[in-house]
């Protein structure tokens, strides 16, 4: 898929991008630390936190991952698996259901569209797969701004959720 408006190309990802992905996360943390949200992902870099780079090979390895470049670079990457996270306290929909479990974006290029276009591409692909259910989780604190991201993307908050004390959203898409 490319997105000719943003130059963005979405293309397959595997276990060799998973470095650039662990880069991705690392940078939005600092992003995130430099605003003030020390809440939603900690102070610690991503990588050097315990099981991280394993757990980014595996969602790289086992599910479905894409990654979106700008003149051939990486700067966003997304995964999707046919359900949530067993990390999470949330339940399978009951029916099938595509799941993105990573979106991430290089935050030097925010504002470029590189979240969006990959939530399109979740979308185009689940419903290749003849799946009509989308869903995602996300930090539900700070305002509530992630959140309306994912509804400006065409998702609907279903049932919030608490991982220990983080607050959290499920948020669902139905495609025709």
């Amino acid at each position: 898929m490319n997105d000719t408006e943003h130059g963005i190309r979405i293309r397959p990802g595997s276990l060799a991008d998973a470095p650039a992905v662990l880069d991705m996360l690392d940078a939005a943390v600092v992003w995130m630390n430099a605003r003030g949200n020390t809440e939603q992902w900690g102070t610690t870099p991503y990588s050097q936190k315990p099981g991280a780079k394993a757990k980014i090979e595996a969602l790289m390895a086992d599910s479905a991952p894409y990654i979106a470049e700008l003149a051939g670079a990486p700067v966003g990457a997304m995964v999707l698996h046919p359900g949530p996270s067993p990390e999470m306290p949330i339940a399978p929909a009951g029916e099938p259901e595509r799941y993105v479990r990573l979106l991430i974006s290089d935050r030097r290029h925010a504002g470029r569209g590189i979240g969006a276009t990959l939530l399109a591409h979740a979308a185009d692909e689940t419903r290749r797969a003849g799946v009509e259910l989308l869903r995602v989780d996300c930090w539900a604190g700070g305002g509530g701004q992630l959140v309306a991201f994912y509804e400006r993307n065409g998702f609907t908050p279903t049932e919030p959720f608490l991982y220990g004390t983080w607050p959290g959203q499920v948020l669902a898409r139905r495609l025709a």
